[in-house]
């Protein structure tokens, strides 16, 4: 709630998931009706998607056309029946006439069954085939885009938005050729028969396409929206149940059911807003169809009367009148589904065109097995031009097998160059080395699998704990896993569980504790064996007695390797080759413990706080003005 006690306003993920302005002038309608005109281009798209089974799509629509042609059958052969079989007396005609019937019912049935076969068949391969184009996508996408973009949102692109193109891929497909072949067919035979009789029946046509033009544009936003506000629910949710403990810590339930209430409102009313379009125009085109059967079935008669045309001719038009109008009645609900359907599209595409701003370049190589030097030179980095510099101009040197301590306050600088030293971001200048291979000439994946990053906040996949040790090492047996375990110290509590290795942790390892989930993640990163190591100390969180546990399974984890830290802690401070104070992105003093006390500096200041507080294993650097965290916190 805002100060005055109105509800905050919706948030979006961004602007293009806020809801189009109403309709403003001849100008927006014409901007919004060239931009329901890009559907086609949208369609297209998914070509490539089609092109494996393009046999099965031929069949399909072979099938399609078959089973629509011999469905119009019936009108020419009623009319034929009437004046040339019954009116006449003639068995043999009437005859033959049934015997077309049947294989025209036939046609359609062995036609409509494998359609519907073959659409369904390759509507689900096409959905499949987007869903992994997505997810791999997704995989490729720098960090950047994950930390400006709500989880709940990219999952609703996987899921709400894939589900509503399974019925544009799989029904309105196949509705719009068949409509509008049978449209096509019936306007033919109408004209065949009788061209007068066919233009008053086309009487109409002009309040419909007028109409249908009016509904299409409206429809247009309106589908789009519905996107959107199904989007932002998602969003709240996954977040809302994603931070379920904290929300449930801060007793904050009826805030969260409130603001999960206004966004479904939101959902229900851009949907109802389509209920209303449907309801307006859906009725009028029946009326339509309505007036035309009314105005052939009127002068129809009388020119029937007065000799001018016969009784086979009217029973056609009759007949045929649905097939002319059914047509329409069902593009146009196509339309919903269209549009919606489109408004999916657009926002799968939208994902689909992110940049993968961070690639390999062409004449990259794979990244040799390295000792592990690091080497700044001159970096320089902002997130974006539009913001100010995070780093500026840093130069550090790490010896291969050497421990550095970033330290300095929120802010100051740390986690973005840890994000650089692990290649998340280039940097904007200067370069950045291992081994003296600038990073931005090796590929991604080589680098990855000499480089071991360990979070302040672990994470595990639901599963078992095999699962997660074998993330980083997949064909590691269980007795190496049990090994990796016993050096870090986790071999006693696994092995006490009754399932041991294979016991399930949940979601995010929430049935194991804080201190455990570390330690798994330890053993893991030990299997994998990286040779450069970038901490985010994990031990400001733990109680005392895991902190040892957890300091001690440090050590074996550091051990021969290059590691950066994020300190947190005085004892990893004092333990480390080379300490880097960080203030306002730029290195400030860089030397050992006793250095950098020595010379008197900013983090000579910091020692001397943390030493008057009598706290001898937490320093509050993140804090940015001495305060200390207590170790048992």
């Amino acid at each position: 709630m805002s100060g005055d006690g109105s509800p905050p306003p919706p948030r979006y993920v961004s602007e293009s998931d806020a809801p189009a302005p109403p309709l403003r002038g001849r100008a927006e309608v014409r901007r919004r009706l060239q931009s329901t005109r890009g559907g086609g281009r949208k369609l297209r798209r998914l070509g490539p998607l089609l092109r494996p089974y393009r046999g099965r799509v031929i069949a399909m629509f072979a099938a399609l056309v078959a089973a629509t042609l011999a469905a119009l059958a019936p009108g020419p052969l009623v009319k034929h029946a009437i004046d040339d079989g019954i009116q006449q007396g003639d068995a043999r005609v009437l005859t033959i006439i049934v015997g077309l019937f049947i294989v025209s019912a036939l046609l359609v049935w062995a036609g409509t069954a494998l359609q519907t076969y073959l659409v369904s068949w390759v509507g689900q391969r096409v959905l499949q085939d987007l869903r992994i184009q997505i997810f791999a996508h997704l995989q490729r996408l720098p960090v950047s885009f994950y930390e400006r973009k709500r989880t709940g949102v990219l999952i609703s692109r996987l899921t709400n938005d894939v589900q509503a193109l399974d019925t544009l891929v799989s029904d309105a497909v196949v509705t719009l050729f068949q409509a509008g072949l049978t449209l096509i067919g019936a306007s033919a035979i109408l004209f065949f028969y009788d061209a007068q009789l066919a233009l008053l029946a086309f009487a109409v046509l002009p309040v419909v396409v007028i109409g249908s033009v009016l509904f299409r544009i409206a429809a247009a936003d309106a589908y789009k929206r519905t996107r959107e506000t199904i989007g932002a629910l998602s969003a709240e949710l996954q977040e809302t149940l994603s931070g379920v403990r904290v929300v449930r810590a801060f007793g904050r339930e009826d805030r969260h059911l409130e603001r999960f209430a206004e966004l479904n409102e939101e959902n229900r009313a851009a949907n109802m807003f389509t209920v209303h379009l449907n309801a307006a125009y859906f009725p009028a085109v029946e009326f339509a169809s309505a007036v035309a059967t009314l105005l052939v079935l009127s002068v129809g008669g009388v020119q029937v009367i007065q000799g001018e045309t016969t009784i086979g001719v009217l029973v056609l038009f009759m007949a045929t009148l649905g097939s002319f109008f059914d047509p329409i009645q069902q593009l146009s609900q196509l339309y919903t589904t269209y549009q919606s359907g489109l408004a999916a599209l657009d926002k799968i595409f939208e994902l689909l065109d992110e940049p993968v701003d961070l690639t390999d370049a062409k004449d990259a190589i794979d990244l040799p097995h390295v000792e592990g030097r690091l080497s700044l030179d001159g970096v320089s980095f902002r997130y974006s031009p539009q913001t100010p510099w995070a780093l500026r101009d840093v130069s550090v040197n790490v010896e291969a097998g050497q421990t550095l301590a970033l330290v300095g306050a929120t802010g100051a600088g740390k986690s973005t160059l840890a994000k650089l030293l692990a290649r998340f971001y280039d940097p904007t200048e200067g370069t950045v080395r291992i081994d003296g291979h600038d990073l931005r000439d090796v590929h991604q994946q080589s680098l990855r699998r000499q480089l071991g990053i360990v979070p302040q906040e672990p994470f595990l996949f639901s599963g078992t704990i095999a699962d997660n040790l074998r993330f980083g090492r997949p064909d590691a047996t269980d007795e190496e896993l049990m090994a990796a375990l016993s050096a870090i110290g986790a071999a006693e509590f696994v092995s006490a569980l009754e399932d041991g290795l294979d016991a399930e942790i949940g979601e995010r390892g929430v049935q194991l504790s804080g201190g455990q989930r570390q330690l798994l993640a330890f053993a893991r990163m030990l299997l994998a064996d990286p040779r450069l190591l970038i901490l985010d100390e994990a031990t400001a969180a733990v109680d005392p007695r895991s902190e040892r546990l957890i300091e001690q399974a440090l050590h074996t984890l550091m051990a021969g390797r290059t590691v950066v830290v994020i300190a947190h802690r005085l004892s990893t401070i004092r333990g480390a080759d080379q300490i880097a104070v960080l203030e306002g992105g730029a290195v400030t003093e860089v030397g050992t413990h006793a250095s950098l006390v020595a010379a008197g500096g900013r983090y000579a200041d910091l020692d001397a706080s943390w030493r008057s507080q009598g706290v001898a294993g937490a320093a509050g650097v993140g804090a940015g003005t001495g305060a200390t965290k207590d170790p048992a916190s």
